[in-house]
């Protein structure tokens, strides 16, 4: 292997260190062959005690491990703010690591942030292998941020081009040029073009632009015919999204917490910190509670589906809930007489929107799973109960989102019997709940990823009798709250006094869309009911019930309508700029 020298540099990262070590360990290179350099600010948590007893206990593995500890000359500030001494601190030390790197007569540099997890064991071996002067792997984040850019503004200042969205969403896999990357990136210093990389804006004739590092380093590299490169083939590692100024460390802390629920939706492991740093990351099992509000937390999870408890399981401590795990009714089990023996009827002049076909098993299997839980709210007289779905994904921040709904609804006198957390909207054009940050009016929508759902709203449901005219549950609870398009359906449901709400922005989203790598569907793939026993089904909608990734996770704290004025269609749009 060529010889790489590893630089990172440290302050204040105590939360993410027992992390990042772990993955850095895991790098699948000859460490004889890696030396690491780091310099450690004096910092106002462990980190410090942390990279001491890592070096202590990994010192043998590698060539060398240089560490500089010491004062930050820039001011010690506890907050995050990027003041112009702070860039210039920073500046001064990239272009010290970059020099010791040359120095150390290493094939390359890797620069690292201490928040960088690579996950990927490939990561370095894979980007060496590109043979560019400048490459990055792309890493995964929160929301639409990844550590390149795809455009400049005139100003130097970050443009999104059309180019980013697809190298985002490895829609367009590659090693593609870029304009600037940060975070985590490779430089071949056997490559005389790296004579002309700089941090340093006054080693720039003629630069005018703002005082950052990594900016300059782009535009060393553009004006000197440098290309870089972001590499998205695979899965690399995650980043947390920078902090705006203003936020602390413990809006990092709480970022690292979001991270670990959005890596178990991309990669098959959760994170985990070195062994021998565990004392120093936050409890694993955490206080669990029901927010103080919930009378019941149900998760609906089929017998045959391990996996996705497991991910469940740990995203549900990870978020401090406490849960109850119900078994789901598995529509691979059942078949039309297990079907006619429940005294289940289809209802007449049903076929599904999108697909043009009868139900499936699978389908019947989701509504018994959740008419199941409606009968159970009822008989246990559970005021109010969350219930969710085992492919979920969780908007960041996701507690202190659903506590923030759940207090708004109780600070408004809201009367409702159902607040849809999770669902695709088919309709634009949803108006605020009137004073509301955080709720929306609802109107037809797919899906039952996640709701809240009261006593009331229970009794309502099982009062339509669906079992006997039966519909999938996500067209079955439009119905109840009277925004059906087909009044041919919803005729046979007289009552629909339903009172249902959806959260703005919504607050869970599907793990995998239909055409995404990973993506199984426990209702579509299953057996066809025959209507000739069961039911007669003509008539036929055009709904697109598939779904696409159209809907991301929202990166701010509080979410809410913000500057959007009275439209949570603007607001869900919003959030892929962010």
């Amino acid at each position: 292997d060529p010889t790489v020298v590893v630089n990172v540099l440290i302050k204040d990262k105590a939360h993410f260190l027992p992390y990042f070590f772990h993955y850095l360990q895991k790098l699948d290179y000859d460490k004889s062959r890696m030396g690491i350099w780091m310099k450690v600010d004096k910092s106002n948590d462990n980190s410090e005690a942390i990279v001491k007893e890592w070096v202590d206990s990994a010192q043998k593995e590698y060539s060398f491990i240089d560490v500089v500890f010491g004062e930050a000359e820039h001011e010690s500030q506890k907050d995050v703010q990027w003041t112009e001494e702070r860039f210039n601190y920073f500046i001064k030390l990239r272009e010290e690591s970059l020099s010791i790197a040359k120095s150390r007569w290493a094939d390359y540099a890797f620069f690292v942030d201490a928040d960088v997890l690579l996950v990927n064991n490939q990561a370095l071996r894979e980007l060496v292998s590109q043979n560019k002067v400048v490459v990055a792997p792309k890493l995964d984040s929160l929301g639409m941020y990844s550590n390149y850019w795809s455009g400049m503004q005139s100003n130097y200042y970050y443009r999104r081009t059309d180019e980013y969205k697809p190298i985002l969403e490895r829609k367009n896999k590659g090693c593609h040029q870029v304009i600037l990357v940060n975070s985590c990136f490779l430089v071949d210093l056997t490559s005389r073009q790296t004579d002309y990389l700089t941090f340093t804006p006054k080693k720039l004739n003629g630069y005018t632009g703002p005082v950052d590092d990594m900016i300059t380093f782009a535009i060393s590299a553009f004006w000197n015919d440098v290309p870089i490169y972001v590499l998205n083939e695979n899965i690399y590692g995650f980043v947390p999204v920078p902090l705006d100024d203003g936020q602390s460390l413990e809006d990092e802390l709480m970022q690292l917490e979001a991270l670990k629920l959005e890596v178990t939706v991309e990669w098959p492991e959760p994170l985990e910190p070195l062994e021998s740093l565990k004392n120093y990351t936050e409890v694993q099992n955490k206080t669990s509670d029901k927010l103080g509000f919930f009378d019941e937390i149900f998760l609906i999870n089929l017998d045959r589906r391990p996996d996705r408890l497991k991910r469940m399981e740990y995203n549900m401590n990870q978020l401090g809930l406490n849960f109850t795990r119900v078994s789901a009714v598995d529509g691979k089990l059942l078949n039309d007489s297990i079907v006619q023996e429940k005294g289940i009827k289809v209802l007449p002049h049903f076929a599904d929107p999108y697909h043009k076909r009868p139900m499936t098993m699978g389908e019947i299997g989701c509504f018994l799973s959740h008419y199941n839980l409606w009968e159970q709210i009822v008989e246990s007289k559970l005021a109010f109960t969350l219930i969710l779905e085992d492919d979920v994904r969780f908007e960041p921040y996701f507690r202190e989102k659903l506590r923030n709904l759940v207090n708004e609804a109780r600070d408004l006198d809201l009367d409702w019997d159902l607040i849809y957390l999770g669902r695709k909207r088919l309709r634009e054009g949803e108006k605020w709940v009137e004073n509301a940050l955080t709720l929306s009016q609802v109107d037809y929508s797919y899906w039952t990823l996640s709701y809240m759902i009261t006593y009331e709203g229970a009794k309502k449901l099982l009062a339509g009798e669906p079992l006997k005219k039966l519909v999938p549950v996500d067209e079955y609870i439009p119905i109840m709250f009277n925004k059906h398009p087909e009044d041919e359906w919803s005729k046979h449901f007289p009552v629909r006094n339903l009172n249902a709400f959806s959260a703005a922005p919504l607050l869970v989203y599907p793990q995998r869309y239909v055409g995404e790598d990973g993506y199984i569907s426990d209702t579509e793939d299953s057996e066809l009911i025959d209507l000739e026993k069961l039911s007669n089904s003509t008539l036929i909608s055009e709904c697109d019930k598939k779904g696409s990734r159209e809907d991301l996770p929202n990166c701010s704290l509080l979410g809410g309508k913000g500057d959007e004025g009275s439209n949570p269609d603007a607001v869900q749009k919003s959030k892929e700029e962010l």
